[in-house]
């Protein structure tokens, strides 16, 4: 089996020296486009990929950012990454992007794989109970890193993220001005500061209206899980008329609940989402929720990776947003006596 290509294999099917591919692969020196055409046909022949690695070693420049996150299979971190990517690769970097299922030993391994491989920046969703020298290693190592949605005291580094409490006061309150009065808070199984933050705008607003106590009902934050979460509630509180969710996920698994029961979400009951992914507004009714445009989120999320990258000795920044209410079909109002 023959060896892999390198810039002498090409030097030699071009019939050029080594030095005069190398600038062709960097696109530097004087070099005639005959040539150029020449070398690139020989590299598209042999199949010829420049090692990025030793060219970061040469430039100083790691064009290779890392991403660690918490359930890639949430539609809601999918479009995140979407808007990561797009926005990252148009400026010529390569995103790899890794799962650590808020599990800090396998967060740990993910990100010592970073640095190893000597990766240019890092974005990062922070596992429950990171410990202190996960933030130590990486200010050791002085890569460039921005935290996403879960914010830390213990970092130092910049952070992209979301008003929770706001948005809920504003989900709760939605549903308080159309007359329920009995309204439960459902999804999400652990409590992290983003899920802390939005229970707490939730019973910011119930305490506001003089209503209570707060119902708040723990489920995984996926489809099936807020499907069989919403069954269990109705049985246990069937008073509730509202209910405000975790995420999008939950809410729409909670609409199938009611439909699978011959219901009408918005009708029988009101359901409040939160993120705005694609598929709250063409579910079948759209759903009611706290958008926050993930995929224009990625794009914030890169946009200030890219600007730690180029001042890195630039004040430490936090960036974050006022969720918007789109109000659809999954919402109205409790029916007079």
């Amino acid at each position: 089996m023959a060896g892999k290509p390198t810039l002498g294999s090409v030097a030699k099917e071009a019939g050029v020296s080594i030095p005069t591919v190398s600038q062709v692969m960097r696109g530097t020196g004087r070099i005639s486009e005959q040539t150029r055409r020449k070398v690139l046909q020989a590299a598209k022949k042999l199949h010829y990929v420049p090692d990025s690695r030793a060219a970061a070693m040469r430039s100083g420049e790691n064009r290779e950012i890392g991403f660690v996150i918490n359930q890639i299979s949430n539609p809601f971190n999918a479009e995140v990454i979407f808007g990561v990517s797009d926005l990252l690769e148009a400026d010529g970097y390569l995103v790899s992007v890794l799962d650590a299922r808020d599990d800090t030993q396998r967060q740990g391994r993910h990100l010592e794989a970073f640095i190893r491989n000597g990766r240019g920046g890092l974005l990062w969703l922070p596992a429950l109970d990171t410990p202190a020298e996960t933030f130590s290693l990486l200010r050791a190592h002085s890569i460039p890193v921005v935290t996403f949605l879960r914010r830390t005291e213990m970092g130092g580094f910049d952070h992209v993220g979301i008003r929770n409490a706001e948005a809920t006061v504003c989900a709760t309150r939605h549903l308080i001005e159309r007359g329920h009065r009995h309204i439960a808070y459902l999804g999400g199984d652990i409590m992290t500061s983003v899920r802390r933050e939005r229970i707490d705008g939730y019973t910011t607003a119930l305490a506001a209206a003089n209503l209570g106590p707060p119902i708040i009902w723990d489920c995984q934050d996926n489809k099936l899980a807020g499907l069989m979460a919403m069954q269990a509630l109705r049985l246990a509180h069937p008073d509730v008329t509202g209910v405000v969710c975790n995420g999008d996920t939950v809410a729409l698994g909670a609409c199938l609940a009611l439909q699978r029961d011959g219901l009408v979400p918005g009708e029988a009951l009101s359901i409040v989402g939160f993120d705005d992914i694609q598929d709250a507004a063409v579910a079948t009714p759209p759903l009611t929720t706290m958008a926050v445009s993930p995929y224009e989120l990625g794009r914030r999320l890169a946009r200030v990776l890219l600007e730690r990258i180029r001042e890195p000795n630039a004040p430490v920044t936090t960036s974050e947003i006022s969720a918007e209410l789109v109000v659809r079909s999954t919402t109205g109002s409790v029916a007079s006596d």
